[in-house]
Formats: C-alpha cells, sequence, structure tokens
C-alpha cells in the first residue's frame, strides 16, 4: 500500500550518517572547532577523536615529525593537547619562529659550527613572567616565543646577528639571553622602556624593542640607537629603525642569512647586501658589489651616514692564459642624493695592486660617507696585461646605491627646537 503523499520523511540522524563522509569535513575544521565537537555528542565526540584528524594540526602548528611522534609514543591528539598546554598562548607564533631556528640550525650546522653551540636551551615560562615583573612591562608573545625555543646566545664571538669588519673597526652582535636583556632594560629618558635585544662587545652596540609607545617609538618597534651630537639634551636620541615586531626583525634576518642573501666569511654572517643586477663584465673580468649601512658610525644630527662596500673581482675560468691582468688603478665618480658629484682616481685598491688570472678572484672591502641619506657610486679600474705589458684597458665597475635605513628624529630635540 502507497504511503499517503503528505506524509513527512523520516528526521535525518546524525547516528545514520555515513562516517567516511563526516570525517571529511572534520577534517576541515580549525583545532578550536574540532576540539568543540567532542563535546557535542557522543557521535562526533567518537569522530574527533579519529587520530589521524590530529596530525594535520600537530604539523601545522608545533611542526611535530612523524619521527618525533613515533619517539614520544602518543597519539596525535595527545601531542596536540599536551603541546597546547605549554605552548597555547604562541600558536599564532610557533611554527613560523620554530621553522626560522630549525632552518637557522641548519644553515649554520653546515658552515659556522661554533656559532651553534654558542645558543642556549629554552627558557621557562615562570622565568618570563619574572623578567615582565623585574623589569614592570609586559614582553611581547612572538618575543616570549622565540625564547622558549633558543634563549638567545652566550656572549661570544662571532654574534649571531651578524658581522662587520673594516681594516679599524669591527662589529659582532650578539642575540641577548633573556637575563642580560633584562638587566640592560632602559628607564633614562631617550631609551625608556626599552629592551636591548642584540650587543656587541667591541662597541657596546645594540638593538633595541620599544616596549611601549612613549618617545615618539611604536610599541615593539626595534631600532639602533643614535645619540644627536648637535643636541644639548643627552636624551635626544634618534633611531635607524630596523624592524615593527620581533617576527618580522628575526625571521627577515633569518631569511636573509639562510638564503645566502648575507656571506659567510671567516665562520661568520656579514651583513652585506648584495643587487643580483649590481654586476658589470667587461670580456673575461666581472666586478659584482654588495654594500652594508653601518649605524655605529652614523648619525643624523649632523648628517653622516656611513656605508661599506665589499667588492668582487673575478675573471672566468674559461679564460685564455694570457688574459692574465694586474690591476693598476681605480676612478670612481661619487653622486650625493642631492646631485653633487665627487671625483677620486688612484692607484691600486685599498693598498694593493691585485693580479688577476683564469678562475681567480679577488676581493676586497672599503667604504665611504654620504652627508644625504643616499647616494650612488660607479667607475672604472685600469688593468694592464701581464703577457703584453704596453696594453691597457678598463673594466667597468656597476653603478651601487646605498641607502639608508628609515630614522625618527628625537623627540626630546625636536621639543627643545
Amino acid at each position: 500500500m502507497a504511503a499517503p503523499l503528505d506524509m513527512e520523511p523520516p528526521a535525518l540522524s546524525l547516528e545514520l550518517l555515513p562516517t567516511d563522509p563526516l570525517l571529511l569535513i572534520l577534517s576541515f575544521l580549525d583545532y578550536r572547532d574540532l576540539m568543540s565537537c567532542c563535546y557535542l555528542n557522543r557521535r562526533l565526540n567518537q569522530l574527533s577523536s579519529h587520530d589521524p584528524l590530529w596530525k594535520r594540526h600537530c604539523k601545522k602548528y608545533w611542526l611535530i615529525s612523524d619521527e618525533e611522534k613515533s619517539q614520544r609514543n602518543q597519539s596525535w591528539k595527545a601531542i596536540f593537547i599536551s603541546t597546547y598546554s605549554d605552548l597555547g598562548r604562541y600558536i599564532r607564533y610557533y611554527a613560523t619562529l620554530k621553522k626560522a631556528w630549525d632552518d637557522l640550525e641548519k644553515y649554520l650546522g653546515q658552515r659556522c659550527p661554533r656559532m651553534i653551540g654558542s645558543l642556549k636551551e629554552s627558557v621557562r615560562e615562570e622565568d618570563l613572567d619574572a623578567v615582565e615583573g623585574q623589569i614592570g612591562c609586559k614582553l611581547p608573545d612572538d618575543y616570549r616565543c622565540s625564547f622558549r625555543i633558543h634563549n638567545g646566545q652566550k656572549l661570544v664571538v662571532p654574534g649571531l646577528m651578524g658581522s662587520m669588519a673594516l681594516s679599524n673597526h669591527y662589529r659582532s652582535e650578539d642575540l641577548l639571553d633573556i637575563d642580560t636583556a633584562a638587566g640592560g632594560f632602559q628607564h633614562r629618558l631617550g631609551l625608556k622602556q626599552c629592551l636591548p635585544l642584540t650587543f656587541c662587545i667591541h662597541t657596546g652596540l645594540s638593538q633595541y624593542m620599544a616596549l611601549e609607545s612613549v618617545e615618539g617609538r611604536n610599541k615593539y618597534e626595534i631600532f639602533y640607537q643614535c645619540p644627536d651630537q648637535m643636541a644639548r639634551n643627552p636624551s635626544a636620541i634618534d633611531m635607524f629603525i630596523t624592524g615593527t615586531s620581533y617576527l618580522e626583525w628575526f625571521t627577515s634576518y633569518v631569511n636573509k642569512v639562510v638564503t645566502g642573501g648575507y656571506p659567510i666569511i671567516r665562520d661568520q654572517i656579514f651583513r652585506y647586501v648584495h643587487d643580483k643586477e649590481c654586476v658589470a663584465t667587461t670580456g673575461d673580468i666581472t666586478v659584482s658589489v654588495s654594500t652594508s649601512f653601518l649605524p655605529e658610525l652614523s648619525s643624523v644630527h649632523p648628517p653622516h651616514y656611513f656605508f661599506t662596500y665589499r667588492i668582487r673581482i673575478e675573471m672566468s675560468k674559461d679564460a685564455l692564459p694570457e688574459k692574465a691582468c694586474q690591476l693598476d688603478s681605480r676612478y670612481w665618480r661619487i653622486t650625493n642624493a642631492k646631485g653633487d658629484v665627487e671625483e677620486v682616481q688612484g692607484p691600486g685598491v685599498v693598498g694593493e695592486f691585485p693580479i688577476i688570472s683564469p678562475g681567480r678572484v679577488y676581493e676586497y672591502t672599503s667604504c665611504t660617507t654620504f652627508s644625504t641619506t643616499s647616494g650612488y657610486m660607479e667607475g672604472y679600474y685600469t688593468f694592464h696585461c701581464l703577457y703584453y705589458k704596453d696594453k691597457f684597458f678598463n673594466v667597468t665597475i656597476p653603478r651601487f646605491h646605498m641607502v639608508c635605513p628609515t630614522f625618527k628624529v628625537s623627540t626630546a630635540r625636536m621639543v627643545s627646537g
């Protein structure tokens, strides 16, 4: 007998739905919603506890590998929950910072192993809480998260945050551990409520992070201090900005290192920036340039911006042996942001007259200053052939630009002015 046409179909029950489609739906949920499903009813509780659902979240948020999972002898869900109970406040940052630290350790482990040995183990939550109580300021979660992975570095050379060397100047910045940073926390005018992140034992140079929006700084902004040499007020401190948050500052630096953006020289990271277009080839000789700004030798008032540059001169390995030559002299055309031009010509480079032969590379560093925030240099080297001593030729030096980082003028100077 046919059912009446107006009879309603039976209500669709969650218990009657097949398991596989439900698991597929649950696989698209974030960890919060997945956890909430555990409390709705018995069926969803059973499905939400399906261990493969939690594998994705463990890998995404905590970077837990299959190998680590097998070593811990726990379910994916149990690992997620236990890790969340310890690091849950950092879930927005942990994976990004952990990957940065892992990438940095792997890269430096092959190139600068002694630097890896200077890293300190992680700190506990209560240690970070104690520092907040000591300095009277809250630490940003991305900073705290990084120190739950590594507690900075011992005060050694070379520093993790990069080096720079000239004939009469050397800088190497350590990433400070939390206790040393707290000891350098500033209460004085000009650097009020600023926490040092780095320190160079040779120059005393530090990068600071502002823990509050005071004295013209944005909260969590990172900068090099630059005393205003023209102001009578000692609290007049200008700032060269190096980051807008700890996460951005640290991960962008690590990315530069592990992608080869900063060269490794004598087991140290040198913060030279190379523009890939800043290369010129003349015959068999290629000249490339990288540059770096030195805040510790610069000032905003008076305007004095100090740059160093590193030049690489290389002859193709396929060049004929008779192409070997020696550098005799250099010519520079230096232009500042106002268009003022200075020309410099002289023998050799840094007191040397290098010989270039097939496959050989010669590198040297030098420096220049500008009274404007930017400028550029270009020029040529004059060589003579070793096999044909009366044959001279010029080799182009590509134009390379130097630009001062963003800076902020001291509010104390602005008020007093």
